[in-house]
Order: C-alpha cells, then structure tokens, then sequence
C-alpha cells in the first residue's frame, strides 16, 4: 500500500477514485506514569512514555485506514493526514485519513 501526504503518486497515475478512508485509535494515560509525567513536567524535558504511547497510537490509526483502503480495493491511499484530539481526561484519539486510490 502506497501512502502519501501529496495529492499525486510521484510517477504513478490515478486510474480510480476508491473514496474516504480512515482509521483510528484511543489511548489512554497509564495512572503511574502520569504521575511520572508530572515529575517530568516540573524539570522539563521529552516524556518518553507518552512519546511511546503516542507512537503506537499513529500506527494503528494508519493500518486501520489502509485496511479500510483495501477492503475498497485501492493499493495507494493519498492526501494522508494525521490528527489528535482530547476525547476524555487522560485519553486521546489519533485518525489517519485520506482517499483511497487505484494507481498504476
């Protein structure tokens, strides 16, 4: 499965427009390492465990939506996008989505 953020496959033609894909995922915080996360806020520096978590939640979100896209029968999905959103206190939704293609 190809995946692109461009509207275009570099060298490759669009022959049929497959429509809307998307995946996505909730992750919530583990309660120990949020209480080290805030430890972790008041000295500064990179979260790792949320990095992680954050991490796995986009390649889920992203194999969804290139299970979606192949249920349709698209093999390229383009104009790819990723976003985040607060659903709950400690939980987040990561979605992939774009539009599934058939290239050649």
């Amino acid at each position: 499965m190809i995946i692109v953020t461009t509207e275009f496959v570099p060298g490759k033609e669009v022959k049929e427009l497959k429509g809307f894909v998307k995946g996505s995922t909730v992750q919530s915080k583990h309660i120990g390492k949020d209480l080290l996360a805030g430890l972790k806020t008041i000295v500064g520096g990179e979260i790792k465990d949320y990095t992680d978590m954050m991490t796995e939640a986009r390649k889920i979100a992203i194999g969804r939506m290139v299970e979606d896209a192949k249920k349709m029968g698209a093999n390229a999905v383009i104009g790819v996008r990723l976003e985040t959103s607060s659903v709950m206190a400690n939980a987040s939704e990561i979605i992939a989505y774009g539009t599934a293609v058939y290239v050649e």
